[in-house]
């Protein structure tokens, strides 16, 4: 049972205090589920006692199941691609289709910017530039992104690598990751349960773990030191591209300042092999 039937039903019951609890839950559960027992009654002037006896009102084991509930109603929704199109059948009636999807994705933008921390953000700059090896890992529907930010990355600095478990001997590998290894992790709903296993694998290497993700709430938050999430109005990782790509594209801006020398030699560097193997010059 979801956890708003859950107070609905036995609402009634609630002492006055109580009542006051089961409000604050339903009107802000991501700040319930990443907050103690007592930071809430704090916020709303009540016991922390109050708010375990809210708990236990509800049939609950305790806060952590209140929590726990929460959590699954909010990361357990329909998928993103059902939600994705939905949203589009929506613009489709209006005129500028194209226009009217961009400017959504202006407002995905900017909602995250909103979001980030500029602290986190420049400690994430600081710990990819002093990264020993820089490790990133993103699955199905976020491989492009991983595969995106791993190559951009490593034109910035050396020692990057792009995680992929269907090719190569991940044991190994997460083996090799030390205090002086960097993983970036990019998971978005419906979060695979892989992602969450290697991330798990490196927190206990001692590797520090930068998530990119969709919600605070996230499975990736239990084992990130730094958390990122990126803004999706309705749960769909295609609607959040264009947040996560700017984001990301933010990171490596910042890492090529803070690395300004090492970028500009292994630009030359890159732009010297390049132009003799790569590239045919055109015809004047």
């Amino acid at each position: 049972m979801k956890f708003k039937e859950l107070i609905q039903e036995r609402y009634d019951n609630l002492s006055k205090s109580q009542k006051k609890v089961g409000q604050y839950v339903i009107d802000h559960p991501k700040i319930v589920a990443m907050s103690s027992a007592q930071e809430i009654g704090a916020k709303i002037d009540v016991s922390e006692t109050t708010v375990i006896r809210f708990c236990h009102s509800l049939e609950l084991s305790g806060y952590a199941e209140l929590q726990k509930t929460i959590r699954e109603s909010l990361l357990f929704q329909q998928s993103s691609l059902t939600t994705y199109q939905q949203s589009k059948l929506v613009l489709e009636q209006t005129p500028h289709f194209f226009e009217q999807v961009m400017e959504k994705d202006r407002v995905t933008i900017a909602e995250t910017m909103k979001q980030i921390k500029e602290a986190d953000y420049e400690e994430a700059i600081e710990q990819l530039s002093k990264a020993e090896t820089v490790y990133v890992l993103g699955l199905r529907s976020s491989y492009t992104a991983a595969n995106w930010l791993s190559y951009t990355i490593g034109l910035v600095r050396s020692n990057v690598q792009l995680l992929r478990p269907e090719t190569e001997d991940v044991i190994q590998t997460l083996s090799q990751m030390n205090s002086n290894s960097v993983v970036i992790v990019i998971s978005f709903h419906r979060y695979l349960k892989e992602t969450i296993q290697i991330a798990r694998l490196a927190h206990k290497q001692d590797a520090f773990i930068i998530g990119i993700t969709d919600s605070s709430l996230a499975p990736i938050h239990a084992y990130s030191h730094l958390l990122f999430p990126i803004y999706s109005p309705n749960r769909s990782t295609l609607d959040a591209t264009a947040s996560l790509f700017s984001f990301m594209n933010a990171v490596v801006a910042g890492l090529s300042v803070r690395e300004k020398e090492s970028f500009e030699k292994r630009q030359q560097s890159y732009q010297s092999i390049a132009s003799d193997f790569l590239f045919v010059e055109g015809v004047e």
